[in-house]
């Protein structure tokens, strides 16, 4: 039989590992938090420099882009140069998709708004209408200009 000071001190040792292991269990803790943020903290690092050399390359390809000219640019000049005017509305699809054939180089069509049309858009080329989207072939051949 055990002794009620024999069952104290070991209540006391059971005690004092528990406490013991409580207390490497909590070193253990902190020490992987550290790391753990030491860690994000690096991760966090890379990915803003990654996102701030990707904007930064956005930026300069779309500065880039902007003065690049376009692929039509001569054509369209030639066509304004002849007399060519387009007439259309901005809500319209069709002229719409005649201004996105043209791309960046719509800039230098002779483009006015026109309500009270048939159709649209309207080429009026040498006094002549032309109703529709018209193909680059049928304006060059209209106008002489080359596409």
């Amino acid at each position: 039989m055990v002794s009620k000071n024999e069952r104290r001190k070991r209540r006391l040792e059971n005690q004092k590992a528990a406490s013991e292991q409580v207390e490497s269990n909590r070193k253990q803790r902190d020490k992987l938090f550290k790391t753990n943020k030491v860690s994000r903290s690096r991760r966090n690092k890379t990915i803003g420099f990654v996102s701030l050399a990707i904007v930064i390359l956005l930026v300069i390809f779309g500065v880039y882009s902007s003065q690049k000219p376009g692929n039509w640019d001569n054509f369209a000049k030639c066509l304004t140069e002849k007399g060519a005017v387009m007439y259309g509305e901005d809500w319209c699809q069709y002229t719409n998709g005649q201004k996105q054939m043209f791309g960046k180089s719509f800039k230098y069509i002779n483009y006015e708004i026109e309500e009270d049309l048939n159709l649209r858009p309207t080429w009026v080329i040498d006094g002549q209408e032309y109703e529709r989207v018209q193909s680059f072939e049928r304006l060059a051949e209209l106008t002489g200009c080359e596409y």
